[in-house]
């Protein structure tokens, strides 16, 4: 029968640096692209947004951040346009903004 020891064999032989850079390199392969958005579907976003704002209602917002896509499901404030920032408010009454470049869907 044969026993492999899997990496464990291996780490001798490598340099501490060769291990950061494989580590990274799994990292790596994790990341998410960050989707073009067209102007039909701006439009379309920018629509619900107006009426997310004047109703207050309840929407989920997908952005894009640190090269992952997170889900926030709030209120939104109000659009601070000279520094592009979206003011919102989740459903435990917290406030946050998100950067409008970074929005990709909103529902």
């Amino acid at each position: 029968m044969i026993r492999d020891r899997g990496t464990i064999k291996w780490t001798s032989m490598m340099l501490p640096e060769h291990v950061k850079m494989l580590r990274d390199w799994t990292k790596e392969d994790l990341y998410q692209t960050k989707p073009e958005l067209d102007e039909q579907r701006l439009e379309e976003m920018n629509e619900l947004f107006c009426e997310a704002m004047e109703t207050g209602k309840e929407v989920t917002i997908t952005y894009y951040e640190k090269r992952r896509y997170h889900l926030f499901v709030g209120a939104v404030h109000h659009l601070d346009a000279y520094q592009r920032r979206l003011h919102v408010v989740d459903k435990f009454g917290e406030a946050g903004c998100l950067c409008v470049d970074d929005i990709l869907d909103i529902s």
